[in-house]
């Protein structure tokens, strides 16, 4: 067993490759690589071929190129822009207008990709153009984008979930069902902000919408309808007990290929470039799971869980001085580390600390992912910043990420709601069973 200043080092080491711009997987690697020489000698490192080939002989991981298809193929196959247009015209009284479409637009089509990223840069693709001829005030209806992309993780089918729950060897289906609430209540407290700040301020709403006829908005469901369909089809089948993760990720990628049939999408090229973009997103993160499976391995064998969970006693920290340390440890991680990236680096170390002080595995990978969702909003690196700056094309990023502060109260705000009533996580996966 080693100490809490080997591993202090050794964070700090894997942090410091990262930093200068070492590869995510080199660096959990070399981390481990190193420690495995120095503690317990060659024949360990040898052994990862071994670690390497039963984490890649995964029928679960398989759910993460399958989800990432699915996402890619919904991208192209035009159903995210009358997706977009059929909740603008339902949306359109309430204060805000176009900005509450922002939200929920991200919020469907993150329960059909499972993707921040794509969340951000599909709706933002389609909502700027609209937002800027109508005179919305550029900066929020940039922060409503960056902070709506961020359900990506929250609300299922999530990868990062998947990643959690792979690596501690937790329910992927209660992680799910636990994200669903979650996710629904943030993107409730984002459209309650939007609306009081349109009514102290009516000018961010712009022009305002044009009324829409009852006739208009029933026949506006017909393009919700495929949304929700793939939504029903993923998580409706993994709670019916018909299919496992994965094979509900393989039902979606059907039916999300018979929608882009339907809408005539389909095609040779078109199923090239989804392919391609799925390689080479899935070769990403398997490469970084690869890497921290073995880490996991070894900081196991060397006891890091227990000395670490020792020290925390013998600091005479509670489980609620642990969780809010956490807090803060993530959100000065989130300034320098992308969300994948954190939550692999930490996750062998601390989830087993955190279950030893009490806490439930699927509530910590919630907090975990709310935790990982606000670092996408957070300077210097917050990826969501970049992608809707990147969409914008013009003027500063400083403009979404001021935007995107009253989103980032709004979600630490809700950490601190979810550490005090577990239950708002809990109640929906224990009253499933």
């Amino acid at each position: 067993m080693i100490g809490p200043s080997e591993v202090l080092i050794g964070f700090l080491l894997m942090l410091g490759l990262m930093a200068i711009g070492i590869h995510v997987a080199v660096a959990i690697f070399g981390v481990a690589a190193l420690g495995t020489l120095m503690f317990l000698g060659t024949p360990v490192l040898f052994s990862f071929g071994d670690k390497l080939w039963s984490t890649l002989n995964s029928f679960l991981l398989t759910a993460i190129p399958l989800f990432i298809l699915l996402g890619e193929l919904l991208l192209r196959s035009g159903v995210t822009e009358r997706m977009y247009s059929a909740l603008s015209v339902w949306l359109n009284r309430l204060p805000g207008s176009l900005l509450h479409t922002n939200i929920g637009a991200s919020t469907v089509f993150a329960a059909m990709s499972g993707s921040s990223v794509a969340t951000a840069a599909t709706v933002g693709t389609v909502a700027l153009p609209a937002l800027n001829e109508r005179g919305y005030s550029e900066r929020l209806a940039l922060g409503t984008l960056a902070a709506g992309a961020t359900l990506g993780i929250l609300i299922p089918p999530s990868i990062n979930m998947i990643i959690y729950g792979a690596i501690t060897n937790t329910s992927i289906g209660k992680l799910f069902i636990a994200g669903i609430l979650p996710g629904l209540m943030l993107a409730g407290g984002f459209m309650l902000a939007i609306m009081a700040y349109s009514l102290l301020r009516p000018g961010v709403a712009g022009q305002g919408e044009p009324p829409v006829s009852l006739r208009e908005r029933l026949a506006s469901l017909v393009d919700l309808l495929p949304p929700a369909g793939v939504f029903a089809i993923v998580i409706g089948s993994i709670y019916s007990g018909w299919a496992t993760p994965t094979e509900a990720a393989a039902l979606g990628v059907v039916a999300a290929l018979g929608l882009a049939a339907l809408n005539r999408k389909l095609s040779l090229t078109m199923l090239h470039e989804c392919f391609l973009s799925m390689a080479r997103t899935t070769a990403m993160i398997l490469l970084i799971i690869i890497a921290a499976f073995f880490m996991n391995y070894v900081v196991g064998i060397l006891g890091v869980p227990a000395a670490l969970t020792q020290w925390v006693m013998e600091l005479g920290l509670t489980p609620l001085g642990l969780i809010l340390a956490l807090v803060l440890f993530y959100l000065v991680l989130g300034c320098f580390l992308e969300t994948l990236s954190m939550m692999i680096a930490t996750v062998p170390i601390v989830v087993p600390m955190v279950v030893s002080f009490g806490f439930d595995p699927v509530w910590f990978g919630i907090f975990l992912v709310v935790m990982m969702e606000i670092s996408l909003i957070t300077p210097p690196i917050g990826m969501n910043l970049y992608v809707v700056q990147g969409v914008r094309g013009r003027g500063s990023i400083s403009d979404v990420m001021i935007g995107s502060l009253p989103f980032f109260a709004i979600m630490l705000a809700f950490v601190f709601a979810i550490i005090a009533w577990p239950g708002l996580v809990m109640w929906l996966p224990n009253a499933m069973g």
